[in-house]
């Protein structure tokens, strides 16, 4: 097999395949072109060798529309039946990202944006998935002869944590140092924002904290928040438990009924996912009856429009749908910082839409 003269770093991670190299960077002429044969004599070159494995891949149409062509020849969008993925060149690096949207989906937004995507994985995909990445590593390490694969001991946030290998505070001072955005001095990196450090129960909370905090389960626990970045802290519940939480799902003192579960806003986007099903489905008694549950005082209902990405706010803000069956409801009072400050019912950035004709009438 005929072999180039590139050096680099093939490496997995969750899921994924990652390719670095290291240049030299004198002018932007000259890191121009590297990028334009980094381009030619790897990454199009997995795309290739992706197909051969069987793999559909296709640049992405979404972003030729909204950016590019020139931009959007720098992705692939992947398909291997029921596994997907996506490959992208960045600079000095490619990576090769896979998941599923068959089982084990917790993220509403699907499969790709879920933690531990390995483990979520049904075993033959993820057979699928590991046998692409292998027959990949084996391809660039023999094509490129200063490939190599780093098979040590991960490290950063992707370093292995639990009994025989790292503790949780150990884990987290790893993880921190691994980031760009360390500050020695401070031992994490700078908090940038005074928002980004607000409790949920309005107070500050400081790198070292004993906190109370929501976990992904929705139930309380207690911890040592470290700081991590942006709004984002590290909560170590014990001598390997670590959990990534937003700001918002820290307290300082405890909110009382520990045992209580906190999944109101899990329950309510659920409740309205199951509105629009009954709805599409013509099952207009259940909808009925689900709309008593989520909405038992008769008031108004609305829907939030956003301008830029031209779809509506899913339950609770958090996703976009074009559909208006699938898009969030609210009341009044919880639009809350979606309604305008001097009281009209659109802004720059938004749009507030009455439920139906007779609300559109009244507003």
């Amino acid at each position: 097999m005929p072999t180039i003269d590139r050096n680099g770093t093939v490496s997995f991670g969750d899921a994924s395949l990652n390719v670095w190299e290291d240049p030299e960077r004198r002018d932007a002429l000259q890191w121009r072109e590297w990028e334009r044969q980094f381009k030619k004599d790897v990454f199009l070159r997995m795309a290739q060798q992706l197909r051969r494995l069987g793999w559909k891949t296709e640049v992405p149409a979404d972003m030729i529309e909204q950016y590019s062509r020139s931009f959007a020849e720098g992705y692939r969008y992947c398909q291997k039946g029921d596994l997907q993925g996506r490959l992208e060149v960045t600079g000095r690096c490619i990576k090769l990202e896979m998941w599923q949207n068959v089982a084990n989906v917790e993220n509403p937004n699907g499969g790709r944006y879920d933690f531990d995507k390995e483990k979520r994985m049904p075993y033959l995909l993820w057979l699928e998935m590991e046998r692409t990445r292998r027959r990949l590593r084996a391809y660039l390490c023999n094509v490129f002869t200063g490939y190599e694969f780093n098979d040590k001991m991960r490290d950063g946030r992707h370093a292995e944590r639990g009994p025989g290998a790292l503790t949780a505070l150990e884990w987290v001072e790893q993880a921190n140092r691994s980031s760009g955005h360390y500050v020695a001095e401070l031992g994490h990196a700078r908090i940038g924002m005074a928002c980004n450090a607000r409790s949920a129960d309005g107070g500050t909370i400081t790198h070292g904290a004993r906190v109370y905090a929501i976990g992904y389960d929705d139930r309380m626990v207690v911890g040592t928040a470290y700081y991590n970045l942006n709004n984002m802290w590290w909560v170590v519940t014990g001598k390997y438990g670590v959990l990534n939480l937003h700001s918002g799902a820290i307290y300082l003192d405890s909110p009382g009924d520990l045992r209580r579960k906190r999944n109101d806003g899990r329950r309510r986007r659920r409740l309205e996912q199951e509105l629009a099903k009954a709805i599409k489905a013509m099952d207009f008694r259940r909808a009925e009856t689900l709309k008593g549950i989520l909405f038992p005082a008769d008031e108004p209902l609305y829907m939030i429009w956003h301008k830029g990405h031209g779809a509506y706010h899913r339950a609770g803000a958090s996703g976009y749908t074009s559909n208006p069956i699938e898009a969030g409801k609210f009341t009044w009072k919880e639009l809350g910082r979606f309604r305008p400050a001097d009281g009209s019912m659109e802004d720059d950035l938004s749009r507030i839409v009455p439920l139906d004709a007779d609300q559109a009438k009244a507003a």
